[in-house]
């Protein structure tokens, strides 16, 4: 648990006190293959089922090993807090807005007074939670300063007993 604190910690002094890195046109259809190679054997373990839903074409201007991350945290979480046999769907699409990348569960929700506060260091809904889950709680702070970086914003919509949403919003070019 420490290695993975300290490892959290470093990466966001990274992303906070570095200029942004090179961009480059990231495909989105190989982030998300790389997510479900890492993810999969985790869901089914929890015999859970991801749906994977993707225009083959989508791509961001960005840099990739940070968007992985981003991503890699949202993934994570809703396969931790979905419960054995629930489902989560990672989505990408474009619209008039720009690129949206939606991780979307249908575990316990969360309740409205926690939403605003989920990006800040260290921040847990539920103390009694801390141990059990294993996460160092710095893992929406990093997805915020990633999405930061690309000029996004991530948007959550929670309803206590039916699931969460976390959409990343990249403008449009």
């Amino acid at each position: 648990r420490m290695e993975a604190l300290v490892r959290d910690l470093l990466l966001l002094a990274q992303l906070e006190g570095t200029q942004v890195k090179q961009r480059a046109p990231v495909i989105l259809s190989e982030l998300f293959a790389s997510l479900r190679q890492s993810f999969e054997p985790q869901a089914q373990q929890k015999q859970q089922v991801i749906h994977w839903q993707l225009t083959d074409d989508l791509s961001l201007d960005g840099v990739a090993d940070e968007l992985l991350s981003a991503f890699d945290n949202l993934l994570g979480n809703a396969i931790k807090y979905t419960p054995t046999g629930g489902e989560i769907t990672v989505r990408a699409w474009r619209d008039e807005a720009g690129t949206q990348v939606a991780f979307c569960d249908n575990g316990p929700g969360i309740e409205a007074r926690h939403l605003p506060h989920l990006t800040e260091r260290f921040y847990r809904t539920d103390e009694s939670r801390h141990s059990s889950t294993g996460g160092t709680g710095l893992g929406f702070a990093i997805v915020k300063h990633v999405l930061q970086r690309h000029g996004a914003r991530l948007v959550i919509d929670s309803t206590p007993g039916e699931g969460s949403c976390f959409t990343c919003h990249f403008p449009a070019a």
